[in-house]
C-alpha cells in the first residue's frame, strides 16, 4: 500500500516533465513552437493554464492496474513454470523471468499509454493540432476515435518499440538486483557461492546477519579456549 501510494505520489508530482517531452519530441522541427523545457513550460502554462500540464494523467494511474495485475500474474506463475521455487533461480533464469513479466504487462498496459500520449501531444494552440491523427474531447472519445478510425490494433501501434526498451531494461535492473543480493548472501555465509543457489552447510536460514556473526564469534571463542592447556 505505501509502495503504491509512493509511487502514485512521486508520478503526479513528475508528470509535467512527461507531458513536455512528449511535446518537443513531436513537434515540427521546421517550425517548432518550443525552444526547450523551460520555454515549454512556461508556454504550456500561459497558453493552456496549469492543468494543462497534467492532460492525461488518470490514464497513467489506471495504466498501472493491468500492470500491477500483469506482474502478479506472471510471478505467481513463474515456480510452475521453471517446476522450482524463486529462491532457486540461476541469474539466467532471474532475466527470463523479468523479461516475461515486463513483456505481458507492458502488452496489457499499452493502451492506456497510447491515449495518454495522444492527449499529452494534442493541442488547439499548436499546428494541426499537435500532429494527432485523431481528435477528441476526453480519454474514453480518445479510445473511441482510435478504435473507430484505425481498429483496436491501433492502441497497440509502437508496442514492439517501448518493448526492445523496456523489457531489457527490466532484464538488466532485477537481474542485477538479485545478483548484488547473491553476493551480500554470500558475504553473509548463507550461500555457499553468488554463483550458485546452494545453502551453506549448518547454516540456520532463518539468523539475520548480525546474529549468525555473533554465533560465529561464539564458536569461535569457544574454540579457541578449549585450546588453552589445563594445569
Amino acid at each position: 500500500m505505501a509502495g503504491s501510494l509512493a509511487g502514485m505520489v512521486s508520478t503526479i508530482v513528475t508528470y509535467p516533465t512527461d507531458l513536455i517531452k512528449t511535446r518537443l519530441i513531436v513537434q515540427n522541427l521546421l517550425e517548432p513552437s518550443y525552444r526547450g523545457i523551460l520555454h515549454a513550460f512556461s508556454t504550456i502554462y500561459q497558453q493552456e493554464g496549469f492543468l494543462a500540464l497534467y492532460r492525461g494523467v488518470s490514464l497513467t494511474v489506471l495504466g498501472a492496474l493491468p500492470f500491477s495485475a500483469g506482474s502478479l500474474l506472471v510471478y505467481m506463475n513463474l515456480e510452475k513454470l521453471w517446476n522450482g521455487p524463486r529462491d532457486r533461480f540461476s541469474p539466467l533464469q532471474n532475466f527470463a523471468n523479468v523479461c516475461l513479466a515486463a513483456a505481458v504487462t507492458q502488452t496489457l498496459s499499452f493502451p492506456f499509454d497510447t491515449v495518454k500520449r495522444k492527449m499529452q501531444a494534442q493541442s488547439s494552440h499548436l499546428p494541426h493540432h499537435g500532429g494527432v491523427d485523431v481528435h477528441f474531447s476526453g480519454a474514453v472519445d480518445c479510445f473511441r476515435q482510435i478504435v473507430k478510425a484505425q481498429g483496436v490494433l491501433a492502441l497497440w501501434n509502437g508496442l514492439t518499440a517501448n518493448l526492445l526498451k523496456i523489457v531489457p531494461y527490466f532484464g538488466v535492473m532485477f537481474g542485477t538486483f538479485e545478483f548484488c543480493k547473491r553476493i551480500c548472501l554470500y558475504q553473509n555465509g548463507y550461500i555457499v557461492s553468488p554463483l550458485s543457489c546452494k545453502l551453506t552447510p549448518g547454516v540456520d536460514q532463518s539468523l539475520k546477519p548480525q546474529e549468525l556473526r555473533e554465533l560465529k564469534k561464539f564458536f569461535k571463542t569457544g574454540q579457541l579456549k578449549s585450546k588453552k592447556p589445563t594445569l
